[in-house]
């Protein structure tokens, strides 16, 4: 069988990358591929070549690493093309995002997703991924995007309509690192869970979550999470002391079903958890403001200690992700079938949400490729919820594909959060001011002042 040739567009986010590049080479039909790293920052991209060199040595496989700082080139007849960066980094553009809405007193954790913040993000990343497909269907018109960016959903929205053609799926592991938490909360060998989840990106939800028994039968584990939590063995602390968990409980005892995405993201989705003058629901439920800025601090003070341990080091230690990207190129190259769960344009999977959404669903993947399963309708308060969601997400992309500034405003006027927050003169000003402080990041159509757009 022929080696794929793998490109990862990005290639600077080495951490991510060692991940997924030593899940990839641990598969035995892709031991001998084709690693092509691209990425704009010539240091970054040569620590990750050293890396993934230390990663093929370590493993003894016949893969071969190649760097590139032209994206088309590293594009040319390839099979699959890993998209992971972050258009502005911490700075300036996170801080902008963070920093500027302070000054209206709204008050963000993560703000990568939806939110002013996520609005931002998505103008800012959509057009850099639109010129990856222009390169794709010139030089790989077959390759399979999988994409690692957020905002998730705005993303996959924008890339599926102005290019339908492309094969894409936008991935994520909340799904399944959240099954993790869950099974860990309640004791269970997650390897004895079963379940279905489905609905949006950072706002799915488990239809069912099963626990195996020893006559094959299985139980609903939803009234065992709603004592757990009631009787407060559940959550229980996990990786970050900061974010203790408890949104999505009680979430769960609202709707009757717990989110897929973290509670520190869960809590800016909605209007119901950060609020001006309510100090109380922040301690209450555990909410990390300025959660993200903190995270982005330690991870690049952590990888000063551990670019240079890598550098060093004769071998990499490699240990398999939750991440999905190993498993789909394996089976699409293979057909050895396998079932993931990724982002792509609803069709009807959903049947109670729009066609043209970006949902997230459980999908077959094989040598057909990426094959999304029908759901059908949500339960009714779950479909309301993640529809709120929606029309930040569609507002945006509108804005984007019609180069139209004035839908900028109505995606921010009608997040969720930011509405119950700020009265719309302070939303439309916010937008003012956020577009200003990003400048050159923007789109050009996007710049310049409201005054001279109208004129």
């Amino acid at each position: 069988m022929a080696n794929p040739k793998i490109t990862f567009i990005g290639a600077g986010s080495s951490v991510f990358m060692k991940n997924i590049v030593g899940d990839i080479l641990q598969r035995p039909a892709l031991a001998g591929a084709e690693i092509r790293l691209m990425d704009i920052n010539p240091t970054r991209l040569e620590e990750s070549a050293v890396i993934a060199g230390k990663l093929v040595k370590t493993l003894g496989v016949p893969a071969t690493v190649k760097t590139y700082a032209n994206q088309r080139e590293a594009l040319d007849g390839t099979n699959f093309v890993v998209v992971c960066f972050q258009i502005g980094g911490y700075e300036p553009s996170t801080v902008v995002d963070f920093d500027v809405p302070k000054k209206y007193n709204l008050r963000q954790t993560i703000a990568d997703t939806l939110g002013v913040g996520g609005i931002m993000r998505g103008l800012r990343t959509v057009p850099h991924l639109w010129s990856i497909c222009e390169d794709m269907l010139a030089v790989a018109p077959e390759a399979i995007m999988l994409q690692y960016v957020n905002p998730m959903a705005i993303n996959t929205w924008a890339i599926a309509e102005k290019y339908p053609t492309i094969k894409q799926v936008g991935l994520c592991h909340s799904v399944q690192g959240t099954a993790h938490e869950l099974a860990h909360d309640l004791g269970i060998p997650y390897e004895d869970i079963r379940y279905r989840s489905a609905g949006i990106n950072h706002m799915a939800f488990y239809l069912k979550f099963e626990h195996r028994q020893a006559d094959g039968s299985y139980k609903d584990l939803y009234p065992e999470l709603l004592r757990a939590y009631r009787e407060g063995r559940a959550p229980k602390p996990g990786w970050n002391p900061r974010c203790p968990n408890k949104v999505r409980y009680e979430m769960m005892t609202r709707l009757g079903y717990f989110v897929t995405e973290s509670s520190e993201h869960f809590a800016e989705y909605t209007p119901y958890f950060i609020k001006e003058g309510r100090e109380d629901l922040i301690e209450k439920y555990g909410i990390p403001l300025d959660e993200y800025p903190k995270r982005c601090v330690e991870q690049i003070e952590g990888w000063k200690k551990t670019s240079e341990q890598y550098r060093t080091a004769e071998t990499i230690t490699v240990k398999p992700s939750k991440e999905y990207a190993s498993s789909i190129v394996n089976s699409v190259w293979t057909g050895e079938p396998s079932v993931i769960y990724g982002n792509l344009r609803n069709n009807g999977v959903i049947t109670s949400l729009p066609d043209a959404a970006a949902v997230e669903v459980p999908c077959l993947v094989d040598d057909n490729g990426l094959q999304p399963t029908f759901i059908g309708d949500l339960p009714p308060q779950l479909t309301a919820l993640i529809r709120t969601n929606i029309n930040v997400q569609e507002l945006t992309v509108r804005a984007l594909i019609d180069e139209n500034r004035e839908h900028i405003y109505h995606a921010a006027m009608m997040d969720p959060h930011t509405a119950a927050e700020l009265d719309l003169d302070q939303i439309w000003n916010l937008v003012d001011d956020l577009i200003a402080a990003h400048g050159d990041m923007l789109p050009e159509w996007a710049r310049g002042s409201r005054q001279q757009r109208v004129a």
